[in-house]
């Protein structure tokens, strides 16, 4: 069960699908600077393409939302588009 930065409740998503999500977004966050949601979407996109089952862009937003609630990520600024970074 994942867990969700606003308390929300979490989804159930395996852990073979977590691990490999988890590990393109935390390779594709480092570098220095940080990518916006978008950005780093597509750089997930990339790194997992074919070897992956069902959907990765709602399962990217499920592991950056835990990531983040596990501070792991961090969201900078408030406004749009938001802009994701490791925390070191």
């Amino acid at each position: 069960m994942t867990l969700h930065p606003g308390g929300k409740t979490g989804v159930n998503l395996s852990r073979s699908k977590y691990d490999v999500v988890r590990h393109a977004l935390i390779e594709s966050l480092n570098r220095p600077g940080e990518l916006t949601f978008s950005l780093l979407g597509d750089a997930v996109q990339r790194r997992i393409e074919g070897d992956f089952e069902g959907s990765v862009s709602l399962n990217y937003t499920t592991v950056k939302l835990d990531l983040e609630a596990r501070g792991e990520i961090e969201r900078t600024g408030s406004g749009s588009p938001q802009r994701i970074h490791l925390i070191p």
